[in-house]
């Protein structure tokens, strides 16, 4: 997909996958989702799951390294910053050619314009958290977690996945 598609998209993902409610218990029966089928995948995950700044689910799963807590700190700061999930943030400032960097604002080192971070948009009142994942490659992120919120949401997969990428 172009970059264009891709942004669209992801775009659409954020419209669809929004929340009536989202308390501790649905914080933990995602994030467990989410943990049963990364482990399932042997995908070597860190899963968190956040409203503000307090986190509601966390775990690192066998082959996580200690970078990848990072990388979830700073695409949970990109999503806050932007209100978009961290790789629609990236798509659009690769499209853009502008630097993600000082120049705009923007600390490199506590923001991440890379795939992984999806907001929690509760319906009628906005982005109240994040759910972040970190450990494969940022589309593959970005994936996991669009695939595990269609899951979780009842929503069709098919409809809102991406395509290859081609950019």
């Amino acid at each position: 997909m172009s970059l264009e598609s891709d942004i669209a998209r992801i775009t659409r993902q954020e419209e669809e996958l929004r929340f009536e409610r989202f308390s501790e218990a649905d914080a933990w029966a995602l994030g467990s989702l989410m943990r049963k089928h990364a482990e399932e995948r042997k995908i070597p995950f860190v899963i968190d799951i956040r409203i503000g700044n307090r986190p509601l689910f966390y775990t690192a799963l066998p082959g996580s390294t200690p970078e990848n807590p990072d990388w979830v700190r700073r695409k949970v700061n990109t999503v806050y910053r932007f209100h978009k999930s961290s790789y629609r943030v990236g798509r659009e400032h690769q499209l853009s050619g502008k630097a993600f960097d000082a120049s705009r604002g923007i600390d490199p080192m506590d923001h991440a314009p890379a795939g992984g971070g999806f907001p929690i948009h509760l319906k009628g009142t906005g982005i109240v958290g994040v759910v972040t994942v970190s450990g494969v490659p940022q589309r593959e992120d970005h994936g996991f977690v669009v695939e595990m919120l269609c899951r979780f949401l009842g929503v069709e997969h098919a409809m809102l996945e991406l395509g290859p990428e081609t950019n």
